[in-house]
C-alpha cells in the first residue's frame, strides 16, 4: 500500500503524536513513507511524537528521521524533550545525533528551557553536552537563567561544570 506524501504524512505524524509505535512501524514499513515526511501543518512525526514515547522515537529515528529538525520558530525535538522533561526521550535523540546546542529563534538551547522547568535530572544530562555560555537574544546564558528562577542547587551545577570545562580547557 502506497499512500500519497500529503496521506502519508498525515497517517504517520498522528500515528506518532498518538504514541501508536506499531501504526508507526506500519505506515513506516507498508506505507513506504519517509519518517521526514511532513504533515498538513508543516511537521514531522518526530516533531509531533508523544514525547514521552521512546518507543516512537527510536523507531523514527532508526528509520531515518533527522533529530535536529526545525519547526518555523527554530525548535527541535531536544528542545521538545528539555521542556517536557522527557530525559530518556533526550536521551535518544541526543544517541541518534541531536545537537544540543542548536538555538531556536529566541537563542535558547534545550538546557534553558530544562532549567525553567525546573527538570534538575535534565539539567545535569544537559549540562556536559551544551554551550553554558551561549547567550539568547535577551543575553541570558544558563547560570543567569538558574539564578533568576531560585534554584540554588541548579546553580551550583552549572558553576561546577563550567569550573570542570575551564581546567579541561587550560
Amino acid at each position: 500500500m502506497v499512500l500519497s506524501e500529503k496521506e502519508a504524512g498525515r497517517s504517520l505524524s498522528s500515528a506518532a503524536a498518538r504514541g501508536d509505535t506499531a501504526e508507526v512501524r506500519r505506515v513506516l514499513q507498508d506505507g513506504r513513507v519517509h519518517p521526514d515526511t511532513v504533515n498538513e501543518f508543516g511537521n514531522t512525526a518526530l516533531q509531533v511524537m508523544m514525547m514521552g514515547n521512546t518507543n516512537v522515537a527510536c523507531l523514527l529515528l532508526e528509520s531515518g528521521a533527522n533529530p535536529n529538525i526545525q519547526d518555523r520558530f527554530g525548535i527541535t525535538p531536544a528542545h521538545d524533550a528539555a521542556r517536557t522533561g522527557f530525559l530518556e526521550t533526550l536521551r535518544a535523540l541526543v544517541d541518534y545525533g541531536a545537537d544540543v546546542n542548536i538555538p531556536d529563534q529566541s537563542g535558547v538551547l534545550p538546557i534553558h528551557l530544562a532549567i525553567r522547568a525546573g527538570f534538575r535530572d535534565m539539567v545535569e544530562y544537559l549540562a556536559p553536552r551544551s554551550n553554558l555560555g551561549h547567550q539568547d537574544t535577551r543575553g541570558e546564558n544558563a547560570l543567569d537563567i538558574a539564578k533568576a528562577t531560585c534554584a540554588p542547587d541548579v546553580v551550583e551545577l552549572l558553576e561546577r561544570q563550567l569550573e570542570s570545562s575551564l581546567a579541561f580547557q587550560s
